[in-house]
């Protein structure tokens, strides 16, 4: 099996991989920050959430703060081992191309 195997298709777009990236160095994050960082419309990053959400990759959460809702979400156990996973086999393949 060669390292390209191991490039995992759902982060292959930028907001995804944006996503998950931000997820892995933070506990949480919510609409509005993720929204913030990664300058996306609503619209955009609510169908690339529901992209990981479907995979099982995020956790999401729906509260209320005062009255107003508030959607905040996490990377799961399988979401962080299939990021790293796809981002070591980027990595290796990184650096095997630079080797030649």
């Amino acid at each position: 099996m060669g390292i390209i195997e191991n490039i995992n298709k759902v982060f292959d777009h930028r907001i995804r991989l944006g996503i998950m990236s931000i997820l892995m160095v933070n506990d949480q994050a919510d609409f509005n920050r993720l929204k913030e960082l990664l300058d996306v419309t609503d619209g955009n990053l609510a169908s690339h959430i529901k992209g990981l959400e479907k995979e099982e990759y995020i956790l999401v959460e729906k509260q209320f703060i005062g009255r107003k809702p508030n959607t905040r979400y996490s990377a799961t156990k399988l979401g962080k081992a299939a990021f790293k996973k796809h981002i070591n086999a980027l990595e290796q393949l990184i650096l095997k191309k630079g080797l030649k």
